[in-house]
């Protein structure tokens, strides 16, 4: 069996810092060490810090194929992981790059943390990354994050090959799969992929996005990925609905509907 985390379990009630429960509570979102909250395709940093803890050791390599403002990255920095995170959108690489750059409490870490600018979707976006891993002699990943757009509901460019102006669920599931297609060989056996993502609603009725990305993953898979958790975090201070409560409650009331309060962590591991 691979070892795929550095904790001694001999003393396991130490680790009182690690979640082992379903639902995660996330009062706030983690500030320190160069994480901000105003980029609208973040995600919480606790997200990544979790996975990595649990599921990567000290110098495995981790890659985010929607890399964003640097999230993942950040937390690479901070608990001594190798990082490679693609990003489509090349101001918001840069906005990445930067952000990883000004953590300076880390920068003589032995660790190397590489943002390239492509389309995930693409062999080129997989060609860069093994040629990454070639230059400081990996061979593999040990833990992928996907935290794609939820699909139209934030418009993140006007690029055709932007998820977000996808023009279909079903064409956003493609373009996610295509992903999944194209990394999945890079992922060590045994190892894990995590993906984080919410549902939505389209002309009144709800779209169980996040299980529709759930069964696109496994089929993609061909059968060398199980799933191992569905994890639900609860949304709090959500942006579109911060100090507008009331107005929320009252328009779920008159349009007899639910507000979403929760997104998934779908968790699988590579056989």
């Amino acid at each position: 069996m691979v070892k795929i985390n550095d904790l001694n379990l001999k003393n396991w009630k130490e680790y009182k810092d690690l979640w082992t429960d379903s639902l995660w509570i996330i009062p706030e979102r983690e500030k320190s060490h160069g994480h901000i909250g105003d980029y609208h395709g973040n995600f919480v940093p606790q997200i990544p810090n979790q996975l990595m803890s649990r599921f990567t050791r000290k110098g495995d390599v981790v890659l985010d194929a929607f890399l964003g403002s640097g999230t993942t990255l950040i937390e690479c920095k901070q608990l001594d992981r190798n990082g490679i995170g693609i990003e489509l959108l090349e101001n918001i690489a840069s906005l990445a790059k930067k952000r990883i750059g000004q953590e300076s409490l880390f920068n003589d870490k032995e660790i190397f943390l590489e943002v390239l600018v492509a389309d995930s979707t693409k062999k080129e976006a997989k060609e860069e990354a093994v040629d990454i891993l070639k230059t400081h002699n990996k061979q593999s990943v040990q833990l992928i994050i996907l935290h794609p757009p939820y699909h139209d509901i934030i418009k993140f460019s006007k690029r055709r090959e932007d998820l977000s102006n996808a023009k279909s669920v079903e064409d956003f599931l493609r373009l996610f799969g295509d992903v999944v297609s194209n990394f999945l060989e890079l992922l060590e056996n045994e190892r894990h992929l995590a993906v984080v993502i919410g549902d939505k609603y389209t002309n009144s009725e709800w779209v169980p996005l996040g299980f529709l990305v759930m069964q696109e993953t496994l089929k993609r898979a061909n059968g060398d990925l199980k799933l191992k958790s569905i994890l639900v975090k609860n949304m709090v201070n959500n942006r579109a609905k911060r100090n507008l409560e009331n107005l929320w409650h009252y328009r779920a009331l008159v349009g007899g509907f639910y507000i979403f309060k929760h997104e998934y962590i779908l968790l699988f591991q590579k056989k």
